[in-house]
């Protein structure tokens, strides 16, 4: 029999209405068959984790990554799949952080949570576990996953971890992957797009867990009427060892003198620094207009399509394998786990 073990994390998905005082309260997984019977149909074993104390996804720290991680490796030999149950706020930050931190996956790591909670009447929840499980669970014709990343699954799309973002706050489709198609889709059956699922290259590899990761990152959103003192902190702050750059479509800042000089002080300094487009969108390309090349020609390095979330991952665990900036400047140009397009 196959094997899935659920973690709870904490988020909406895990809340029920209490009869007694009508407030939400986190329910029990361990009796998760009886409030999602129709996971009875599926011949998989599920066991659960809940972490104590639950955690609210806008209270997520690194550690909880690092908590997270360990606790698959522990149970890897386990179970053939995981999923991670999440509050959406910062569900994109875990999984491509953690799609990092996991190197050599040979199985499903799947991420999903609810904007209503399973325990009310017009759930998403119920819908997002199911397919969640099933995928997690699912083996091709050799015994091999058929999805062996780190994913989100919402709203039927499966979509890799380190490409998705929080689309938006209300409606069931919270997230997106604009500059990558979904792994699976669930209708009928699940469709696998396996032209675009990623396969370890040793299906017996082992899996090492990296839990070391070095936060020393700032995100400055380019914007009109930024000033010298903002960009000054952001880029050449002592604390700061990187930068994400928030530019304009793709890749475009302003092409002030002193902004320019800013830049070079903190490329001179061996600061980290990385163009990501503000762009839901497209690709950086700081060779096609001249504000971008100026950029280039201060020691900004390009993100390609990288999202936010996958470039402040990257860059906690690429700086947390290595003091050398130089090779953490040529690794994350690098396409380490399906996070860019090259």
């Amino acid at each position: 029999m196959k094997s899935v073990l659920i973690i709870y994390t904490g988020g909406t998905i895990g809340m029920k209405e209490d009869p007694a005082d009508g407030t939400l309260k986190p329910f029990d997984f361990s009796q998760i068959k009886e409030e999602v019977p129709e996971l009875n149909k599926f011949d998989v074993r599920i066991d659960s984790y809940t972490f104590d104390p639950l955690i609210d996804s806008s209270d997520v720290e690194p550690s909880l990554w690092a908590d997270l991680a360990q606790l698959i490796s522990d149970k890897y030999e386990e179970y053939d799949g995981f999923v991670i149950l999440h509050g959406t706020d910062t569900m994109a930050y875990s999984a491509s952080t953690l799609s990092f931190m996991l190197e050599g996956l040979t199985k499903p790591v799947v991420f999903t949570g609810s904007q209503l909670p399973i325990g009310v009447p017009r759930t998403d929840g119920k819908e997002n576990l199911i397919s969640a499980v099933e995928i997690a669970a699912a083996k091709d014709p050799e015994g091999h996953a058929y999805v062996p990343e780190v994913a989100i699954c919402f709203d039927s799309l499966l979509l890799r971890g380190n490409r998705s973002t929080k689309y938006s706050a209300e409606a069931f489709n919270a997230f997106a992957s604009p500059n990558c198609p979904p792994l699976a889709e669930a209708g009928i059956n699940i469709r696998y797009n396996t032209d675009i699922i990623r396969k370890p290259v040793y299906w017996d590899a082992q899996l090492r867990v990296q839990t070391h990761l070095d936060t020393r990152v700032s995100i400055l959103k380019i914007h009109p009427g930024i000033t010298p003192m903002v960009a000054r902190h952001f880029l050449c702050a002592p604390e700061i060892r990187a930068c994400i750059i928030e530019t304009y479509g793709s890749g475009n800042a302003l092409s002030k003198e002193w902004f320019l000089q800013i830049l070079k002080e903190a490329d001179a300094q061996g600061k980290i620094l990385l163009n990501v487009t503000q762009c839901k969108s497209g690709t950086v390309n700081m060779n096609l207009y001249a504000t971008g090349a100026s950029l280039k020609h201060a020691g900004v390095l390009s993100g390609a399509d990288i999202t936010t979330e996958a470039a402040l991952g990257k860059l906690f665990c690429l700086m947390g394998r290595s003091d050398n900036n130089q090779w953490v400047k040529t690794m994350l140009e690098k396409n380490l786990c399906g996070e860019i397009s090259k």
